[in-house]
C-alpha cells in the first residue's frame, strides 16, 4: 500500500507567499473541505494517509511536499529558501522518523524545497533558480547516491509547479512557464496550466485537478484513468495535486 503525508491548512492561509501570480484571497473553510477532498481521493484509490501535525503558524504548511524528499527507506529534509517556511520541516521530519525513515538533511546554505524534485525512475530532476539553488541539487545527488539534473526554474514556484510526469514517464507541461522542455527525454504539452500538474496513483490511473477538463480529455485519450479534485482555493497560492502530499513509496 501506497501511504502519503498530508498536513491540514493553516487558519493563516490567505498569508502564505506567491511568487508568480496575483494574490487572490482564498477562502478559507472552501479550502478546509477541499483539503478532505483530496484526502477523500487519495483514500478511495487505496492509499493510506497520514497527517502530520497541523502548524498553524505557518501559512504555507498544507504544502507539506516541500519539508521533504523521500526515496527508499531515506527522508531527506529540506531547506527551504524562503525564511518564513524554514520551520514547517520540524513536525514533518519527527513524522518521517515515526514511521521508520532513516534521516538526513539539506545543510546550508544549501536550499532545496521537496516541490523541485521531479523523480522519473531513478533519475532526479531539481529544478534551481527559486527555492532551490545548485547546492541543494547536489546534495541531494550525494545523500542519496542518484543521478541528479539541474533544470532551470525561473517561470514557476517550484519545478513541479511548471511539470510533472505521467506514468510511463513521460514529462507534461504548458509551455509558457517552461523554462527548457528539452531537458527531458520526451515532453507532453498540455492546453491548461493546472494540467501540467498530476499525482501517478499506478500505471494507468492518475489525480488531477479539476481544473484542466481539457488536458483530462487528453489524458483519457491516452488510455489514462484520472481522478479528479478540486483545489481552487489552493491554486490561488500557487499550490497544486503535488504539493499537498508526499507520496511515500517503496524504492
Amino acid at each position: 500500500m501506497t501511504r502519503a503525508l498530508v498536513r491540514r491548512p493553516s487558519p493563516q492561509l490567505a498569508r502564505g507567499l506567491i511568487t508568480h501570480i496575483e494574490r487572490r484571497a482564498p477562502d478559507i473553510d472552501l479550502a478546509m473541505r477541499q483539503w478532505q477532498g483530496y484526502v477523500e481521493a487519495l483514500e478511495s484509490v487505496g492509499w493510506r494517509v497520514i497527517e502530520v501535525p497541523s502548524a498553524p503558524e505557518y501559512p504555507d504548511a498544507v504544502f507539506v511536499e516541500d519539508t521533504m524528499v523521500v526515496w527508499g527507506g531515506r527522508a531527506v529534509i529540506a531547506n527551504s529558501g524562503a525564511d518564513e517556511r524554514k520551520g514547517e520541516v520540524v513536525a514533518a521530519e519527527a513524522t518521517a522518523a515515526d514511521l521508520g525513515f532513516a534521516i538526513s538533511h539539506i545543510a546550508p546554505p544549501a536550499t532545496l524545497d521537496g516541490g523541485d524534485v521531479l523523480k522519473i525512475g531513478d533519475r532526479f530532476y531539481v529544478g534551481v533558480g527559486g527555492r532551490t539553488n545548485h547546492s541543494g541539487a547536489q546534495q541531494l545527488g550525494a545523500v542519496l547516491d542518484v543521478e541528479v539534473i539541474a533544470v532551470p526554474t525561473t517561470k514557476a514556484l517550484h519545478l513541479k509547479s511548471a511539470v510533472t510526469a505521467l506514468p510511463d514517464g513521460t514529462v507534461i507541461g504548458y509551455p509558457p512557464i517552461v523554462d527548457d522542455p528539452d531537458v527531458f527525454d520526451s515532453f507532453l504539452p498540455v492546453p491548461e496550466e493546472p494540467g501540467s500538474h498530476v499525482v501517478v496513483i499506478d500505471e494507468v490511473t492518475v489525480l488531477m485537478a479539476a481544473s484542466a477538463p481539457k488536458t483530462r480529455r487528453l489524458f483519457e485519450a491516452r488510455g489514462l484513468r484520472v481522478v479528479v479534485t478540486d483545489i481552487s482555493e489552493f491554486e490561488k497560492l500557487e499550490g497544486c495535486v503535488t504539493c499537498l502530499s508526499v507520496r511515500l513509496r517503496s524504492g
